[in-house]
């Protein structure tokens, strides 16, 4: 079994090792070595599902993606050579299990045809300027973002028309490098879907990314469609951009698929990026997403998020300050009504002084078979000095054996700091309970009360009050099913 997997591993290579026109044969024998050496560290199931991810591409001359989009899958593979699969003796993946996704048939999913997308009623109306997104391709007659003001580009980089935008995102599109499900992004994403805002330019419209995964297959199959949705926001110096990413399936919370997501916000000096997330896919499907954020001097970055999907939710964080003054606000709630893993990995990294950050985790577990991850990092490094970073993580547990891993971590090498974490985890207060009870209200009505309250603190703060609704309805009606009565 080892031949057979080593031999199949170096055929796999072949792709990605040097073409010498006429090699010598030091050089013939150090290739060898390296495709020998690639082959052993190089996980087999791995290589498989990224020649998948590949092959599902056209192979033609003509439809040849762009620079940026090429060098992303260029190095993207180039990083596949030498990734395992994540197991639970990897630390990042201690309490996620992730064997369920590697003992599927994952196959890419295709385009859909305009006719299927003709009679698409799921994604509803919006008044806000909007993306459709379906199985991670950019669907221009399912959008509406005519209304943005000039020099704001939005839309697909294969349709990008300036040489300096594409320049800017080749600069940006493939700087920094995740996991391995952030790399098979890089491989399998078709497109890039680009947010570009010029210098000084504060765009007033909330702008809204629908994704919908419509290819599922059912939750007893052993088939799970993958899609690779990327999005590249590039904010210039001075510039103002409130978006929201929706993500949500076509048919019910039966359907099993696999969305594996890759956000990159970039944002230049006095910049700022108000960025709403909801994520609400079916209870049997997979959503892995990666949020890296780069801010430069002054600049503001405002997360709140809302995750009630997946059988196995991950959502990894990666913030860095790479100049002073910068702010950076983080607010999650997470709920887990099912046989549901709901994971937050998160990293700040503070390389420059006075810069500020602000992080809430909130989480319910409501099921006997539910589970909650949070890994929150931290890190002030030696120059942040007078930096002020405060992280807070609280987690409901409702049902006996709920269950929540914790782990907040806070690396200071700075000495001048302001810097606190904390973490709590308990089941509803008798206190409080008693107190809605002296009052003539039943205990089930007070518990109600007091779960949405808990959930509330992160819902009022998305920006948008249509969202906050959204938010709300949607955790309500999974929280309290049972329409009322009349």
């Amino acid at each position: 079994m080892m031949v057979t997997a080593l031999s199949m591993s170096i055929s796999s290579l072949g792709s990605y090792l040097p073409k010498l026109s006429s090699p010598s044969r030091a050089t013939r024998a150090r290739v060898c070595t390296q495709s020998r050496t690639l082959a052993i560290l190089s996980d087999p199931h791995v290589l498989r599902l990224a020649e998948t991810l590949e092959d599902s591409f056209p192979s033609t001359s003509s439809t040849s993606p762009p620079p940026p989009l090429q060098k992303l899958r260029d190095i993207s593979s180039e990083s596949l050579l030498s990734t395992p699969w994540p197991s639970r003796k990897d630390e990042a993946f201690r309490f996620t299990d992730t064997s369920f996704i590697k003992n599927s048939d994952v196959q890419p999913v295709q385009p859909s045809s305009l006719q299927s997308l003709a009679s698409l009623n799921v994604l509803g109306d919006t008044l806000l300027p909007n993306l459709a997104i379906v199985d991670g391709y950019l669907v221009d007659s399912l959008s509406q973002f005519s209304e943005l003001p000039d020099g704001v580009f939005v839309g697909a980089l294969s349709s990008v028309n300036s040489q300096m935008i594409m320049n800017r995102v080749s600069e940006y599109a493939s700087s920094f490098q995740g996991d391995l499900f952030w790399s098979l992004n890089g491989v399998g994403a078709p497109d890039i879907i680009v947010l570009y805002v010029p210098e000084g330019c504060k765009v007033e419209s909330t702008l809204h990314l629908r994704f919908l995964s419509l290819k599922a297959d059912k939750s007893d199959s052993k088939m799970l469609p993958i899609s690779n949705p990327r999005v590249l926001v590039l904010v210039e110096k001075g510039g103002e951009i409130s978006l929201v990413e929706e993500y949500m399936g076509a048919d019910g919370d039966e359907k099993c698929y696999w969305t594996n997501s890759v956000m990159e916000v970039v944002i230049g000096d006095g910049g700022k990026v108000t960025h709403s997330y909801i994520q609400r896919q079916s209870k049997e499907a997979v959503h892995v997403k990666w949020t890296s954020v780069r801010q430069e001097s002054t600049s503001v970055y405002e997360l709140t998020e809302v995750s009630t999907g997946g059988k196995l939710s991950r959502h990894n964080v990666h913030v860095q300050q790479v100049g002073a003054d910068t702010t950076t606000e983080l607010s999650t709630f997470h709920l887990s009504i099912g046989d549901q893993l709901q994971d937050l990995h998160s990293k700040l990294v503070l390389d420059y002084p006075r810069g500020f950050s602000r992080q809430l985790h909130k989480c319910i577990v409501a099921h006997s078979l539910g589970q909650a991850v949070f890994d929150g990092n931290v890190q002030v490094n030696r120059d942040a000095q007078q930096t002020d970073a405060g992280q807070l993580t609280r987690t409901l547990l409702l049902k006996p054996r709920a269950t929540v891993n914790v782990k907040p971590n806070l690396q200071i090498i700075a000495d001048d700091v302001k810097c606190s974490h904390g973490a709590a985890i308990s089941d509803l207060e008798e206190n409080q309970l008693f107190y809605f009870q002296a009052r003539g209200i039943d205990i089930e009505t007070a518990r109600k009360a007091l779960i949405f309250s808990f959930a509330g603190e992160v819902i009022q703060r998305f920006p948008d009050s249509c969202i906050q609704k959204t938010a709300e309805n949607l955790i309500r009606g999974l929280l309290d099913p049972t329409p009322p009565s009349r």
